[in-house]
This record gives structure tokens, sequence and C-alpha cells, in this order.
């Protein structure tokens, strides 16, 4: 592999868009040039995702950042187009670059031993010598300490590296904007909205029921009216009274004339 001072090695790929890049075509520039093991897997696509990110601060930087992975060139841009990568990608299909750089060895995968691509990242001058070495990089976060190593500064590491496609990302935003949060709490405020109208009907309640108690209570008033209405039946007394009372003139107008017939006897005598 090589180390902080060696020169870059002769060498001639093309990229995702048919261009040709050399040694040569390199010089006068700082370039970061990352290997990596395939396009479109977790974490070649979340490094790629990053680099894309960060990319306006190493152009700022005075940098240019160039993948190298052994896809063909076709399979580099539906990977491109497909997460928005910004990042030229070169093809090094039988991986002479990555020997040449020593970025391709024995690797322990889950157990396993292969050979294959091992993710690195040189930092090379516009002289072609290797400034800086990242060996056995880990994904996340990767993107930041390069970037840091060539500005002097601390580059916070960026949360938004997902390998959801942008154009799926943005479609899910938008569903999760549309889509309102649960509202069951205004659904339990419905019944105290309800009490106001319980209360309101109260007294329509009210006065139904006391329009439906006035006749009753009319009826039992005239009930007891009927009722009291035999006491007055005492006036047929009273013309009983006066029909009698033509027998005691009768007795009067006997005794007068019994009178007078004693008079005249006592007359004559």
């Amino acid at each position: 592999m090589l180390t902080v001072g060696d020169k870059i090695p002769s060498f001639s790929l093309t990229n995702d868009s048919g261009d040709v890049i050399t040694d040569q075509s390199l010089a006068g520039r700082t370039v970061v040039l990352y290997f990596y093991p395939k396009d479109d897997t977790p974490g070649c696509t979340r490094e790629a995702i990053a680099f894309t990110q960060h990319h306006d601060a190493f152009v700022d930087a005075g940098a240019q950042v160039i993948g190298v992975s052994r896809d063909p060139i076709h399979e580099h841009s539906k990977f491109k187009h497909k997460y928005a990568i910004k990042i030229p990608l070169l093809s090094d299909p039988d991986a002479h670059l990555h020997r040449a750089f020593g970025a391709w060895g024995m690797k322990n995968n889950y157990g396993k031993e292969s050979e294959g691509a091992l993710r690195t990242t040189f930092v090379i001058d516009k002289y072609g010598t290797v400034v800086r070495v990242f060996a056995g990089v880990k994904v996340d976060g990767h993107a930041e300490a390069v970037l840091g190593a060539l500005t002097g500064a601390t580059v916070p590491v960026s949360t938004g590296a997902t390998v959801m496609p942008p154009a799926k990302k943005e479609k899910a935003e938008a569903a999760a904007k549309k889509t309102p949060a649960k509202k069951a709490a205004p659904k339990k405020a419905a019944p105290k909205k309800a009490e106001p109208a319980a209360k309101k009907s109260a007294p329509k309640k009210a006065k139904a029921t006391a329009k439906k108690s006035a006749p009753k209570k009319a009826k039992a008033a005239k009930k007891v009216a009927k009722k009291a209405a035999p006491k007055k039946k005492a006036a047929p007394k009273k013309a009983a009274a006066k029909k009698s009372a033509p027998k005691k003139s009768a007795k009067k107008p006997a005794k007068k004339a019994a009178g007078k017939k004693a008079a005249k006897k006592a007359k004559k005598k």
C-alpha cells in the first residue's frame, strides 16, 4: 500500500461519463481518491452520499473527490442517478489501480476471508504525491474526517447520509407532512361539548314537563270544584219553605173570619 510521500503510479481509466482520466490529468490540484467495494450496497452508498453532501466544501478547500471501484461504467451511471451522487466514479474492472495503490487484498467479512477491495482513501497533492492515507475506513464520519484533514477544522458528522434514494426520500417526507398526527385528544373533548347541549335542553324539558303537568293540575282543580258544588243545593230547601208559607197565611184569614162571627153574635145579644 502507498504511504505518505509516495508518488502515485501512472494509470488511465474511464469515468461514469465516458471521459478518460489519467494521473497526468489530475496534476495541479488536490485529489481525494477513495476505493470502495461495490455500487449500491449499504456502506458504499452511505459513503458516496456523505462525500456528495460535502461536495461544495471540498471544492472550496481546493480538492476534487473521485471514487474507484470494479463496477462497469453503466453501473456507475445507474448508481449516481439513483442517489444523485455528485462524485466522479472511475471503473477499474481488473483491479489494476486497486493493486497499484495497495487497496486490494484479503479481508475478513463476518468470519469469512476473501480477496477484494479494501476500503481505503488517499489524499494526493497537486504534485501527485500522497500526503494522507486513511486505511481500514469506517464509513460513518469518514467524509467529515477527510474534509477536516484538508481544512484543519472539525467537521460535524452528517446525519443525513442514508441509503434511501432522494426521490423516495422526498416522497416519504411529503407523505409524512400530509399525514396528520393522531388526533385522539380532540375526540375526547367531544363529550364536553355535549354537556352544554344537555344543559340547554334541560330548560326545554322542564317547560315541556310543565306544559304536560298544567292540564293535569287544571283537571284536578275542576274535580275539586265539582266535589264542592253539591254544597250549593241548600237553595231548593228555601224554595220549599216559600211553598209552605201560603198555608200559614190561609190560617190567618180563618181566624179573622171567626172573630168577625163572634163580634156579630155579641152585637145580637
